[in-house]
């Protein structure tokens, strides 16, 4: 094959010094055909592509071949054999050839299969305020040292590209519905839609087309916010082709290298810093003469208003079993001893858990996302104690009980007392109908009068209490005195005389 040099040195000869076709052979040592081919062609560089590629050994096995590549395919970028395996499996249907043609038939392959199947895309423009996008994306991060993968929820503006991110642990509807809230209250304001893709926390059902049955929940929240939702075509990410961008430069700038914090709080709140640093760093790519955040402040004025933060959680009952604790996520929760025999609804929010039976509040509890952990609140179990005060000492739900200092107090000091436990149920009863506070201050003026007896302290609360005010009784007239009667005690010492 001629090399470029080659060539260069022959069509000089020829057009610019005026050489014969027979000298240039001679003197470059190449076939005057070779130098006719240069000269009548016109052509600068030549190169030689074999139009056909024997193959002697993997030519029985092509069709066998083509069902493993195509198969291989369409499965999961994590579940796809590499050419290595690929390769022994064919060896152990019995191919004998090399390793090195296999992979060259699978690169001319998926070159012809690539050409095929190439789609073209037609770029979408969004108008202020019109539509925003939603997505999930897992990474991995180093939380208080220990290596765990979280769930971070990825909200775009279409139109000025502006970026929310926030990291949670889990992936389940109300966590859907706190991002969204946050993200809206951020951006100050909604979009008339909001495009999806088809989670299960959003769609129950997909239907031809775009037509989708919404979860009911997740149907409230939008109308809660004014926006239509729209479902993306399934296996079709370019139609939300923005916010899945976004899980790529988010995870390159925010989550590379391993990031490393003390909780989800500290995590967030720096999330937060770093979307707001690159929108102001970072041009708008179809108006360059602005910022990202530039874009944000002009959208503001086109996005809906919120009307106020949606009640997002998820709903689900439960039963309350004889230790006043229910069941969720794979931890128990205790409720009011109240509740005890009937039924209540757990209202799972993104980072409490609400327990109501009848309508009316019976537990509340800051979420766990272990597993098997019990999370008690004392004050539930405290009417339990009237009836088996011996409970207070070795009840699961009062160890390590932090209470406030005067009580506290008190409870030292009865420690050794007969009745102790007896006293202390009744002083914890107490704050049940006095309160906290009136119950710490009464046991606090006990103490200053160093005494700590139950009696002492709820005489004190007794004390404490605001007399009610005095009962006004009204007279008819047909009752009243028209004389009124004259004080004389020498009547009774007549009556003295007569006995």
């Amino acid at each position: 094959m001629l090399v470029v040099e080659t060539i260069a040195k022959i069509r000089r000869a020829y057009f610019g010094q005026g050489k014969a076709i027979k000298e240039i052979s001679r003197d470059l040592g190449v076939s005057r055909k070779v130098v006719r081919k240069v000269i009548r062609t016109g052509a600068t560089e030549f190169r030689y592509e074999r139009e056909v590629q024997p193959q002697p050994k993997i030519g029985p096995w092509r069709d066998r071949l083509d069902e493993m590549l195509a198969a291989n395919e369409g499965k999961s970028a994590r579940e796809r054999l590499t050419l290595i395996r690929l390769f022994e499996t064919l060896c152990g249907l019995g191919y004998d050839g090399s390793y090195d043609a296999v992979r060259r038939y699978a690169k001319a392959w998926r070159k012809e299969r690539g050409g095929a199947t190439a789609s073209a895309y037609v770029p979408l423009s969004f108008a202020p305020g019109e539509a925003y996008q939603f997505d999930w994306s897992h990474e991995i991060v180093l939380v208080g040292g220990t290596t765990v993968t979280v769930k971070v929820a990825h909200v775009r503006l279409c139109h000025s590209r502006m970026l929310f991110v926030r990291a949670y642990p889990r992936e389940t509807q109300e966590m859907v519905f706190d991002a969204h809230d946050r993200a809206f209250a951020f951006f100050k304001g909604t979009c008339s839609r909001g495009i999806y893709d088809n989670m299960k926390t959003a769609v129950e059902a997909v239907f031809i087309g775009k037509d989708r049955k919404f979860n009911r929940r997740f149907a409230q929240m939008c109308g809660h916010y004014l926006v239509e939702p729209v479902a993306c075509t399934p296996a079709s990410g370019w139609e939300k082709g923005q916010v899945e961008n976004q899980v790529g430069l988010v995870r390159e700038r925010f989550f590379t290298p391993r990031l490393r914090v003390k909780n989800l709080e500290e995590m967030n709140a720096w999330l937060l810093d770093q979307c707001v640093a690159y929108a102001k760093g970072h041009k708008h790519p179809e108006r360059p003469e602005q910022t990202i955040w530039q874009a944000f402040e002009a959208e503001r004025a086109a996005l809906v208003a919120c009307r106020g933060s949606f009640d997002g959680f998820h709903a689900v009952p439960a039963s309350v079993s004889k230790t006043c604790l229910v069941r969720f996520d794979n931890n128990r929760y205790s409720v009011s001893s109240r509740a005890v025999g009937r039924p209540v609804e757990i209202h799972a929010y993104a980072e409490r858990i609400v327990i109501r039976q009848d309508g009316a509040i019976v537990g509340e509890h800051r979420r766990s996302f272990g597993r098997g952990e019990t999370v008690y609140d004392p004050w539930h179990y405290v009417p339990v104690l009237a009836r088996k005060p011996g409970a207070l000492r070795n009840g699961a739900p009062f160890k390590d009980w932090l209470l406030p200092s005067g009580l506290e107090r008190v409870r030292r000091k009865l420690k050794g007392a007969d009745d102790g436990d007896r006293q202390m149920v009744a002083i914890l009863a107490a704050v049940l109908t006095d309160g906290l506070t009136a119950v710490e201050a009464a046991c606090r003026e006990a103490l200053e009068q160093d005494v700590h007896s139950a009696d002492v302290i709820i005489n004190i609360l007794a004390r404490g209490r605001d007399p009610a005010p005095a009962i006004t009784v009204l007279t008819p007239d047909a009752l009243r005195l028209r004389h009124a009667p004259t004080a004389d005690c020498s009547r009774y010492d007549s009556l003295r005389r007569v006995s």
